[in-house]
């Protein structure tokens, strides 16, 4: 079970009050596998797909593994010797998955892009992603417009994740040809640069173009999506580290 938090601050002369509501919601941590292809080389079809999502909230990347921990997992119809080694893992994989996902109401990836090399030769290996669904305000700006972030009086913006790319074919799609709303595989992982302005202020605001955030896709029209709460300026850090 996850713990939603909202808090409101207030700060006078001679103490520091601090009031929470706490709201509850059965929402368990999600796990998502994907085994790999069954071919020998890299397989771009969607045999490799890993799809993490949230009905309510964004995805919060918990743990990632590329490789084999146990036995079980992608074990239907190999060999007893390609499931046998449950010490393998690539290194940079969790980093690579929260780069993707944190902060999205959905991601979908081929397991491919996160794969740097074969840490087992000879294991059957597989991609595990463990995640949760935190409460979180989401703002998407169309290319060429601004972002608003803003909280109230006493909290200050934490942001989980932002990504300025395309995912879909129907955000920001009103009026644009077919052609430049077709690559759905667009991303930039702009959040340090929103992490680095936002943090930390009570507002701010961010230009999505292409000038201030990385043109990774050519004639694709962009957007820019910000995944944050508002946390009490007093205890900033409350909800961890930030991406």
């Amino acid at each position: 079970m996850r713990k939603l938090l909202f808090s409101t601050c207030s700060k006078n002369r001679s103490q520091l009050t601090l009031k929470f509501a706490f709201f509850f919601l059965v929402v368990s941590t999600e796990k998502a596998v994907t085994c790999d292809a069954n071919t020998g080389r890299r397989n771009f079809g969607r045999d490799n797909v890993q799809r993490l999502g949230c009905d309510h909230g964004v995805i919060r990347v918990q743990d990632a593994l590329y490789g084999r921990a146990d036995r079980e997992t992608c074990s239907e119809g190999r060999l007893a010797r390609q499931v046998a080694n449950t010490r393998c893992s690539q290194r940079g994989t969790l980093d690579a998955v929260k780069r993707r996902c944190d902060g999205k109401k959905v991601c979908e990836f081929n397991s491919d892009a996160v794969r740097r090399s074969d840490p087992c030769l000879g294991t059957y290996k597989y991609l595990e992603t463990n995640y949760t669904c935190f409460p979180a305000i989401r703002v998407i700006a169309c290319e060429d417009s601004v972002a608003h972030l803003f909280c109230a009086k006493g909290q200050v913006i934490f942001v989980y994740g932002a990504d300025y790319g395309r995912s879909d074919q129907t955000t920001c799609s009103y009026r644009r040809p077919a052609s430049q709303v077709q690559n759905v595989s667009c991303t930039s992982f702009t959040s340090k640069t929103v992490v680095e302005d936002c943090n930390g202020k009570n507002n701010c605001t961010i230009s999505a173009t292409n000038s201030v955030l990385r043109d990774t896709c050519v004639g694709t029209y962009k957007y820019l999506e910000v995944a944050y709460i508002c946390e009490c300026k007093y205890l900033k850090g409350l909800f961890g580290s930030p991406l």
